[in-house]
């Protein structure tokens, strides 16, 4: 009988007891995060669900190297991030972590293509055209790449933004309520492009607040008081692109 070896994918995200504390005045400090452990392995479609006040924005802040932890480890494709100096850490916040927030974050006056390159400045290609217009047709922009901002829809604006996100080839896509300030139908659009990604072979770790939309990733790890309440894999995680299929058309104008 042949014996087949589960090959385990390797470890992209470690958390090991992370604490961070703010201290508000001299004598009132506020626990954010409160020993916080998990792993992320590469290909994971995780989402970090929480209400407001939960401390999954503090959470998603040290994930992406914006803020450093008060306590604890936190070990990106095996680099110890906690040995990294500033300039390190910004170098490795460009390239290996692509980011998409809620409200886009577009320079008002760069067309869509600009947007996409503005990662690429602090690499060393060359080829930032070609490559900013391979990431918007990843995304399905490649007929908008001369748009400015003002005349994208709000879902044409945050596809151009996780296009950005992709220019640099980055290890996990970091995204911070991508969804939040789109209707109900283009937000399933956003979502089924992460779902994409995923498949392709890309990290993604979603921060959100709202249950339904976690239950389209393969995990879901819920935060409340600064602590990890409750981490499950999602046996059938909802499909965004046939919800898309099966919905209400859009009416004809």
């Amino acid at each position: 009988m042949s014996h087949i070896e589960t090959v385990e994918e390797p470890v992209m995200i470690q958390l090991r007891n992370i604490e961070k504390i703010y201290r508000k005045n001299e004598s009132m400090t506020v626990r954010a995060l409160q020993d916080v452990s998990m792993i992320v392995k590469q290909g994971e479609f995780v989402a970090i669900v929480g209400p407001s006040g939960s401390g999954k924005s503090t959470l998603m802040n040290i994930i992406g190297l914006l803020d450093r932890p008060t306590r604890g480890s936190y070990t990106l494709s095996e680099r110890d991030v906690g040995e990294l100096s500033v300039d390190e850490l910004a170098r490795v916040r460009n390239q290996q972590i692509g980011f998409v927030f809620q409200s886009f974050h577009l320079l008002p006056r760069t067309n869509a293509l600009e947007n996409v390159e503005l990662p690429l400045i602090y690499s060393d290609r060359s080829d930032f055209s070609s490559l900013a217009k391979e990431a918007l047709n990843t995304v399905g922009l490649e007929n908008r790449i001369h748009h400015f901002p003002n005349e994208l829809s709000g879902g044409e604006q945050q596809r151009v933004a996780i296009a950005r996100a992709l220019v640099n080839d980055p290890e996990v896509i970091l995204a911070d309520e991508p969804t939040g300030n789109l209707d109900s139908r283009t937000g399933l659009e956003i979502i089924s492009i992460f779902q994409k990604l995923n498949r392709q072979g890309r990290t993604i770790v979603l921060i959100t607040h709202d249950e339904n939309l976690a239950e389209h990733a393969s995990r879901i790890v819920k935060i409340r008081d600064g602590r990890l309440v409750n981490d499950k894999k999602v046996a059938r995680p909802k499909d965004a692109a046939r919800a898309l299929n099966d919905g209400p058309k859009e009416p004809d104008n």
